[in-house]
Order: structure tokens, then C-alpha cells, then sequence
């Protein structure tokens, strides 16, 4: 009986590969492994920077700096991927069709470049990171830095139209003041063992939760559960959209043709590559799979696969190989499903704010 798409890994990363997956499946063991268990001073030592840095923030004797505009945080307490990304799309072309104006700051995290800089289409994804590139494929205003104030404060003065700032991956840039607040839960994974890092998944503790003014819930199937609430526990879903070629996004794919024609090989270098090769899965494809480290930056070598029928990837993945495509390498975008109570709650909230 199948168990699940075969996972390997390419010889010049497994190394990287392997620890990487034996770190994360440690985290979610039910209890503490030998691996885990032997971090726990580091993770007691994280969790206190993390305490002692909230409470110096809440004490003013560090600085949170405002912007002109209202500023809406996606994040997580949880390290790797659990969609926030995605949401943070979805909720800024909600908020565009609702009549808001809305630009996204980003820290460009897996490419190069500190400084606040625009993002556009075609930027090179090794100077300005995979998920930026992603954001900027809506025709929304997208600018990154390391300094978010001042990727914001650039953000704003270069597009004075926009009324409403989105922080993808920001719950923790304290630096940033926000007007809301979203953590995002990957409810498949959920919080693992528990603990903080490097011992456990956990960025923040779990009682931070507690004070977001949202928490939104990854879950699996074709649509998200409605909340019937005030938005402030929602879920969200992936919608998967049409195949399209790497080398020219425009051309879509007739998946039947693959079948038959050789080995379908699949590849992720997302936080989450097995959520990838599971939707494969369901997809109706028995892929050999091979899973890299998140925002790996791919080279023509890692991909070539002379048996290959089709080499399927995520959109993520996508952008960073598009200079070297061959006719055979496939991208499958997703959408975030939200509930519109979030973006309901976002709205009453920002006005609230506003007027007060």
C-alpha cells in the first residue's frame, strides 16, 4: 500500500536537507527527542530574550515609530510556513476590491538587499527574495528592507495613494507600530512540542495569542470554514489554480498529457514541502518528490531530470528558476480562501481606530 510520494533529496544539498527535516519532525514529536531535549537550554535562553524584548517595548524603553497610514501584521508565532504569505495576498486584493489602497512591506527575506527598495515583476529574486516577488505578482505597491519603518516610510512616500500598510511576516518586528494584528495557525501542524526555539517551532509563546487581534487557521480541503463569529478566529483554505509553464507563465498545461510520457518528478524549497507533494497527491500524481530548504536558491543543475514527463513545482519555487526553465518545468499558483469576516473585522477595526 502506497504510504506517500517518495521524498529525496538532491546530493549537493542533502546534508542541509537532512538536518532540516530531522529538526522539524523533532519539533512535532509528540514529547522532546534526544535532538530536542539537548536545546532546551538554548530554547529557555531564547525564550527570555523574547520575554525581556516584548517587556522593553511595553515599557517604552524601546521604540515602536508610526506611519501615516494604518498598519495591518500577518504573521505567526510559529517558524516556518503556515501560509502567511498567502494570506497576506489574498487579504490585500480583498481589501483593494473593498475600495482601501492598500501597499505591503516586507523584510525580502532569502535575498540580498537591506536597504528599502521597491519590488516589481522580473526583479531578481536573489537580491530581493521569493515571497516579495510573489506579493509584487497582484500589481499592489510592495517594498522590503530589513528597517520595515523604513520600507513603510518609502512605501508611502512613493505611492501616496495608499491608506493602508500590510507587514507580511511581522508579528514580531516590534519596531513597526500596528493597528492590527494577525497570527496564522497551521492547524495540521499545530504547535508541535511546544516549545520555543531551537527546541520547538514556537517564536513567541503560546499566550501571545491571547493579544492578536485575529488568528487565522491553515486548514485542508477546498474551502475554509466559515467563522458564523466576528472574524476573530477564521480559517483559511488553498484554492489551487491552473498549471502553468515556468518559461512562459502565459501557456497553461494539459495535465493528461504527462501521464504515460515518463516520470513526473516534483520539487519544494517551501517551510512546508510535504503540504506540496500531499496536494500532489490529491491531485491525482504519484511524483518522485525531492524537497530543498526553504527559499533555496535553485541552480539548472538541481533540476535536470533526462526522464522527466514533468517537473512540478509551487509558485515560489517558480520565480526562482525562470531563467533557466526548460519547456517541461511546471508551477501550480495557489490562492488563499478567507472568510470575510476577517476582512469584515479588519475594516471595523481600522475605522475604529481611525475615528477615535
Amino acid at each position: 500500500m502506497r504510504t506517500g510520494p517518495r521524498a529525496e533529496a538532491f546530493p549537493s544539498s542533502s546534508k542541509i536537507v537532512t538536518l532540516s527535516e530531522r529538526l522539524t519532525a523533532a519539533w512535532y514529536a509528540p514529547h522532546l527527542t534526544p535532538l530536542t531535549a539537548s536545546l532546551v537550554p538554548l530554547s529557555l535562553l531564547f525564550r527570555a530574550v523574547v520575554a525581556l524584548r516584548r517587556a522593553a517595548y511595553r515599557a517604552r524603553l524601546l521604540r515602536s515609530a508610526a506611519v501615516r497610514a494604518p498598519v495591518i501584521v500577518v504573521g505567526s508565532i510559529l517558524a516556518g510556513g503556515t501560509g502567511k504569505t498567502p494570506l497576506a495576498r489574498s487579504l490585500a486584493t480583498a481589501l483593494k476590491h473593498a475600495g482601501w489602497h492598500p501597499g505591503i512591506v516586507s523584510r525580502g527575506y532569502g535575498g540580498s538587499n537591506d536597504s528599502p527598495r521597491a519590488v516589481v515583476p522580473g526583479d531578481d529574486p536573489a537580491v530581493v527574495g521569493d515571497e516579495s516577488l510573489l506579493l509584487a505578482a497582484d500589481a499592489l505597491p510592495v517594498w522590503i528592507g530589513h528597517d520595515r519603518v523604513a520600507a513603510a516610510r518609502a512605501l508611502l512616500v512613493a505611492h501616496p495613494e495608499c491608506d493602508l500598510v500590510l507587514a507580511d511576516d511581522g508579528l514580531q518586528h516590534y519596531a513597526l507600530c500596528r493597528h492590527f494584528e494577525i497570527a496564522v495557525i497551521d492547524e495540521a501542524r499545530g504547535f508541535g512540542n511546544a516549545w520555543m526555539l531551537p527546541a520547538g517551532p514556537l517564536r513567541e509563546p503560546r499566550r501571545r495569542l491571547e493579544g492578536v487581534d485575529a488568528v487565522v487557521r491553515l486548514v485542508g480541503g477546498d474551502a475554509p470554514r466559515t467563522s458564523g463569529g466576528d472574524g476573530r478566529e477564521t480559517s483559511m483554505s488553498y484554492q489551487p489554480l491552473s498549471w502553468r509553464n515556468v518559461a512562459r507563465p502565459d501557456t497553461n498545461a494539459d495535465p493528461a498529457l504527462w501521464r504515460g510520457g515518463g516520470i513526473i518528478h516534483a520539487v519544494a524549497g517551501i517551510g512546508d514541502p510535504v503540504r506540496f507533494f500531499e496536494l500532489l497527491r490529491r491531485l491525482g500524481f504519484d511524483p518522485v518528490c525531492h524537497a530543498f530548504p526553504d527559499h533555496y536558491r535553485y541552480t539548472r543543475a538541481d533540476l535536470v531530470f533526462p526522464d522527466a514527463a514533468a517537473v512540478l513545482m509551487t509558485e515560489k519555487d517558480a520565480v526562482k528558476c525562470t531563467a533557466f526553465a526548460d519547456a517541461r518545468w511546471w508551477y501550480l499558483p495557489i490562492r488563499a480562501r478567507i472568510d470575510p469576516a476577517l476582512v469584515e473585522r479588519v475594516e471595523r477595526t481600522i475605522r475604529g481606530r481611525q475615528a477615535a
